[in-house]
């Protein structure tokens, strides 16, 4: 699957990554596996349902004690398949709409 142009190298898992996804406050939390990654963004298998989580802006938490995590959001949904865009820490994207 293509995702388009890319800006910055990827490197792909051949079997995925165990990874979390949670809402900013927590009220939600979602198992996935991180397929590709670069430094601006990464692609996510997510099995379950995103119907209805806000995804303007997220944690991908990257170990299951959360002590490694991006803040991130949505930029694309294929199927089960994510691509995701990592935010500059110290910048929030709430109330500006995903693309």
């Amino acid at each position: 699957m293509t995702f388009g142009m890319r800006k910055n190298d990827r490197v792909n898992f051949e079997r995925g990554i165990d990874v979390f996804m949670m809402g900013i406050d927590g009220t939600w939390r979602r198992n996935c596996r991180m397929v590709d990654v670069s430094q601006t963004g990464a692609r996510l298998h997510v099995p379950d349902s995103i119907q209805g989580l806000d995804l303007r802006e997220f944690f991908l938490l990257l170990s299951s004690t959360g002590l490694a995590y991006r803040r991130c959001r949505l930029i694309r949904v294929a199927g089960e398949q994510i691509g995701i865009e990592f935010l500059a820490p110290g910048k929030s994207n709430k109330g500006r709409p995903s693309k």
